[in-house]
């Protein structure tokens, strides 16, 4: 299948597309295969789902890499990869509903915020974060007696569409509405500046998926999500 397939919407290949409009700065790779730096994401993908595409993937990557596919098919890789996970994931879409806490003040998160970050996604398990994840778009967060208890950000930003993620609450801290708070604040920038929000989560999180639809978002559709690593 080629990337343009039987449809052109940006966000049925979220990734490439990204890579192609406006994070091409950030672009490694070429005309078959795209990823971001590894420190920033292990997201990439193909031009196509040809022999020759997967081997320009492959030899971008080295050691124990990984690479994180979203696409609109399932992916049948070459023997020369193995594939660490193969889920789907729902893409939701819409601009969730502003709501405030009170006494609960945003906070925007920067380079000196990194291991704090780091150390709730590895508690939380949002997705992939990396130490210069946050240089993809704004990080908000909330903070409760100086410790970073919850987060949410940017990430893709594929045409005029921004992705949501990292949305995360540290356990001790669930139930205060924090995500949704934080969820509502991301959508506001990304609305001012004339952008669309959308988000993906994996399908069976379906509290998740309650959460985004209380807020107002919509699935788009489902895209399939593939780990792939080099066989040693």
């Amino acid at each position: 299948m080629s990337v343009s397939g039987t449809s052109n919407h940006p966000l049925d290949r979220p990734i490439w597309s990204a890579l192609t409009t406006r994070q091409q700065a950030l672009a490694e790779g070429g005309a078959r295969a795209l990823r971001y730096p590894t420190a920033i994401s292990p997201f990439a993908d193909l031009v196509d789902m040809s022999p020759e595409s997967f081997a320009a993937l492959g030899a971008m990557m080295s050691g124990s890499e990984i690479a994180v596919l979203f696409t609109p098919d399932a992916v049948t890789a070459p023997d020369e990869f193995k594939i660490l996970l193969a889920e789907t994931g729902e893409q939701m879409i819409g601009t969730p509903a502003e709501s405030s806490i009170r006494s609960v003040d945003i906070v925007t998160l920067g380079t000196a915020d990194v291991p704090e970050m780091m150390a709730l996604t590895e508690l939380t398990k949002p997705g992939p974060f990396g130490a210069r994840t946050h240089e993809l778009g704004t990080f908000l967060g909330i903070r409760v007696d100086g410790q970073l208890v919850a987060m949410t950000g940017e990430r893709m930003k594929p045409a005029n569409y921004t992705e949501m993620t990292a949305v995360c609450v540290h356990p001790d801290h669930r139930g205060r509405g924090y995500a949704q708070v934080l969820l509502g604040a991301v959508a506001r920038q990304i609305v001012a500046r004339g952008e669309i929000p959308f988000l993906h989560v994996f399908s069976n999180n379906i509290s998740a998926i309650a959460l985004y639809r209380r807020q107002g978002m919509e699935i788009r559709r489902r895209l399939h999500v593939t780990v792939l690593q080099k066989q040693t």
